[in-house]
């Protein structure tokens, strides 16, 4: 049992971990920074082993939901503590914990924030280790459940745009309308979801997968540029595809998803938020979630999908996805079809 201490120094490993493991999505680095700091500002986040709680208490997952480059795109701190809020309203349960829905350089801190300000402990078991498109990917199978009511709170949005919403009923209807939510908000909404026991995370999501992120992270702090990167990827035991410049990027912002296709080099990538499939004169090379990620080849910066621009040179490595921490839905065959409808690439056939 162990409650983790947080300071500037784990946040900031935190978040650069998490934005590699982000695989391109999990939101921008400097966001995370804020929310992190934001929170070790106005209070004392906790962070803690899943062993620090009972088997039967409850937990609830926060996140964001919606597509990164979206322009209208609104969501503060106050949004998730709100969308929070909400949740805690509608449950019946006592809540004991948060836990993050993934990793990646905004999302894991997700809860830093709401722990300061409600002295409830995020949990050190975020549904996945590694971020993921749909909201289902980041539900722990629970779209397996038939009974599973999902709860679901989202909030977004500024002016007109503004949206808060609580709702209930199957998960798959609450993922799409919380979707369909963050694209009423402008792109993007604070969401709170789902509570589940102690003992159905620790079955189903990612223990340690904090700590792993912060590990990364105290990776990146110590090394610059290349040296940065051939770290990452040595404590990953991944390895160094190539290194080239970006060209022939493509990006829509549709449907609450990004969705796109780039060229680095001779490689071609695909992304649907995350980097989806690594591919070299139509040889595959790596698919989702194996962990496909770009970095700025002169600063060692992990590169977002939604930010990395034509003429940048990057470097990309790939990281086999048994050397991952990975939630139950990562081995769920059917949660794979949508993403291969969205980038138009065979997916399930290279993965089961």
């Amino acid at each position: 049992m162990a409650v983790i201490s947080l300071d500037e120094r784990k946040m900031e490993a935190a978040v650069l971990g998490g934005a590699v493991l982000g695989g391109g999505g999990g939101g921008p680095i400097e966001e995370g920074m804020q929310l992190g700091r934001l929170a070790l500002e106005i209070g004392e986040p906790r962070l803690v082993t899943v062993d620090e709680l009972d088997d039967e208490d409850w937990i609830v997952t926060v996140s964001a939901v919606g597509a990164p480059a979206a322009e209208e795109q609104y969501v503060k701190p106050i949004h998730y503590t709100r969308a929070l809020e909400l949740l805690l309203e509608r449950s019946e349960h006592k809540i004991a914990g948060l836990i993050t829905n993934e990793n990646g350089a905004s999302t894991t801190v997700n809860g830093w924030f709401q722990s300061a300000a409600t002295g409830l402990p995020v949990v050190d078991a975020p549904c996945n280790g590694r971020a993921h498109p749909t909201g289902s990917m980041g539900s722990m199978n629970l779209t397996e459940l038939e009974s599973y009511v999902s709860i679901q709170a989202a909030v977004g949005g500024k002016g007109s745009s503004y949206i808060e919403l609580c709702a209930q009923g199957s998960l798959e209807k609450m993922a799409a309308l919380v979707r369909r939510t963050s694209v009423e908000a402008g792109g993007m909404v604070a969401v709170a979801r789902n509570p589940v026991q102690v003992a159905y995370v620790k079955e189903n999501g990612c223990p340690g997968a904090i700590q792993q992120a912060i590990q990364i992270g105290e990776q990146m702090l110590a090394h610059t540029g290349m040296k940065a990167v051939e770290a990452v990827t040595s404590l990953l035991r991944g390895r160094i595809v190539e290194t080239g410049v970006v060209s022939q990027y493509e990006l829509t912002s549709t449907g609450g998803f990004d969705v796109g296709r780039l060229n680095i080099g001779s490689l071609e990538l695909t992304f649907w938020n995350e980097y989806m499939t690594l591919e070299a004169k139509g040889e595959r090379l790596a698919t989702f979630p194996d962990l496909i990620m770009a970095f700025d080849a002169e600063s060692g910066l992990p590169l977002e999908s939604a930010r990395i621009a034509n003429g940048q040179k990057a470097a990309v490595i790939a990281v086999p996805r048994e050397n991952l921490l990975l939630g139950s839905p990562m081995r769920n065959k059917k949660l794979f079809l949508p993403v291969e409808e969205a980038i138009g690439k065979p997916m399930i056939k290279y993965l089961f």
